[in-house]
């Protein structure tokens, strides 16, 4: 699915992202969730060079706004599933890339955007294993496609890990909506 697709969805989809914004109410979206917020903001959508499939590294941004969302974490193992990317929307600043992906996620103010998933669980990486094998088949040549038996190993510790970063990005966040700034 692609922020691009003419689904009847869409267009009412980036109208509440705006009022949301208009209303002062923190916005976050993961993966399709950022491209939708991007494009809501003014930004673009388009296919990736490659797709990502499994477990990588992204890595943090040298820029305040990245020390402010992130603190003092420089890089972490994210989980990836995609095969499209966003542009930093205008006034957003980037605060994750990696190797195969430059926009991992941005923020716009309270607003926060990522490419990458930090929300994952046990349940959600197997669920998509299942459902998503002619993706992991026909994508495979890809340097950032693992397959299935790599995105399974040590599962339990890589989403402990994950979950850190989550709860990281979650409170900041959180503190937009408290703030009212």
């Amino acid at each position: 699915m692609s922020a691009n697709d003419p689904l009847p969805w869409v267009a009412p989809v980036l109208e509440l992202i705006r009022d949301a914004v208009r209303k002062d109410v923190p916005v976050i979206g993961h993966c399709l969730g950022g491209q939708l917020m991007s494009k809501a903001f003014g930004g673009s959508v388009r296919a990736n060079a490659v797709r990502e499939i499994g477990w990588g590294e992204v890595r943090a941004a040298d820029n305040q706004v990245a020390r402010d969302w992130l603190g003092d974490l420089q890089a972490f193992e994210s989980f990836h599933w995609h095969g499209e990317t966003f542009s930093i929307p205008p006034g957003g600043t980037r605060v994750l890339e990696n190797q195969y992906c430059e926009n991992q996620a941005y923020a716009l103010g309270k607003h926060f955007g990522m490419q990458c998933h930090v929300e994952m669980t046990d349940e959600l990486v197997r669920t998509w294993l299942r459902s998503g094998g002619d993706e992991l088949r026909n994508d495979g040549k890809s340097p950032a496609v693992q397959r299935p038996q790599d995105i399974e190993k040590d599962l339990g510790a890589r989403l402990e890990r994950l979950h850190e970063v989550a709860n990281r990005i979650y409170g900041r966040w959180t503190e937009g909506l408290s703030r009212g700034s």
